[in-house]
């Protein structure tokens, strides 16, 4: 079987099914399986790495070993990994990467706790003065929750740019926060933005157009600068969001859609996520467990 980027298993306008030039039945679980390891086996840009193993939580030290483990399980389908995080193992993800020759997205979590702030951040500017960051993101989704003013956080984004001045820098938000935000896309060497049909309670069917919308809406404030699209994702099981309905089959579709539309135009997107993790329950509901690629046991969705 072979594919052509242009061919959706949705239409660019979400009405319905294109017709299929690819002689895929669509509704044959054994097709679009065949079709989701095609898509998976031909490569993606980024994953977004799921550092935590069943019973396991943030704050909980994370092995070498594991990461490594689960690092070689990604490897062969993945050109880039972003981490969340520069401390508590998170800081090796950078550095097994490496070693199986994958770029990096290094994350340093910010929250309302200004002294685990300067923890992540000293913990980001000593991988990238070791040359272990690609990509440093200073801070994620922080102005979205509140956790820090503005003000604040253009301070870390100075702080880092002037510590890494050879580093590729950027915030990451939801798309729409750069429209609201001039000031963050003209620190920025790169646009970071999530796209998220699925939190927006988009029907699968015109979840492609809506994502597509997101892009271009971050785009089109970026000053002509790249944009990234740093998490999208659908959940295979869980509670619905008002249009969003999740489903095993639905996540491959969204995962196709995603991959075939970033291979037509160039879009580099970090698909989220490689496992799942269930201690996401808590903080996201049932739905927060379910949004790898590989299940929590790191068998691969089929």
């Amino acid at each position: 079987m072979s594919f052509r980027g242009e061919n959706y298993l949705w239409s660019k306008e979400g009405a319905s099914v294109l017709e299929n030039p690819l002689q895929i039945d669509y509704n044959s679980i054994e097709n679009l399986n065949d079709l989701f390891l095609e898509v998976l086996q031909n490569g993606v840009h980024g994953l977004c790495f799921s550092l935590y193993a069943e019973g396991q939580k943030p704050g909980d030290i994370i092995s070498e070993d594991q990461i490594r483990r689960r690092m070689e399980i990604i490897a062969p389908y993945t050109k880039w990994v972003r981490s969340f995080s520069c401390i508590e193992g998170n800081e090796l993800i950078p550095k097994v990467a490496k070693e199986f020759g994958i770029k990096t997205m290094v994350g340093a979590w910010l929250g309302d706790d200004h002294e685990m702030n300067r923890t992540e951040i000293n913990a980001l500017i000593d991988m990238g003065q070791k040359g272990l960051v690609d990509i440093a993101a200073v801070g994620n989704e922080v102005l979205y929750r509140g956790d820090l003013s503005l003000a604040e956080l253009v301070q870390h984004l100075k702080h880092v740019r002037t510590a890494l001045p050879n580093v590729e820098i950027g915030y990451v938000d939801a798309y729409y926060e750069f429209t609201n935000h001039p000031e963050l896309v003209e620190l920025s060497d790169v646009i970071l933005c999530n796209c998220y049909p699925f939190w927006e309670g988009c029907p699968l069917e015109y979840s492609l157009e809506h994502m597509r919308q997101m892009y271009y809406q971050a785009y089109g404030c970026s000053f002509g600068k790249k944009v990234i699209i740093t998490e999208t994702g659908w959940p295979s099981q869980g509670e619905s969001t008002k249009g969003s309905i999740p489903s095993m089959e639905a996540a491959k579709k969204y995962f196709i859609n995603t991959q075939l539309w970033a291979m037509d135009t160039n879009v580099e997107v970090f698909y989220f996520s490689s496992f799942d993790e269930s201690w996401k329950v808590g903080s996201e509901g049932e739905v927060g467990a379910y949004w790898g690629l590989w299940d929590k046991n790191e068998k691969l969705k089929l």
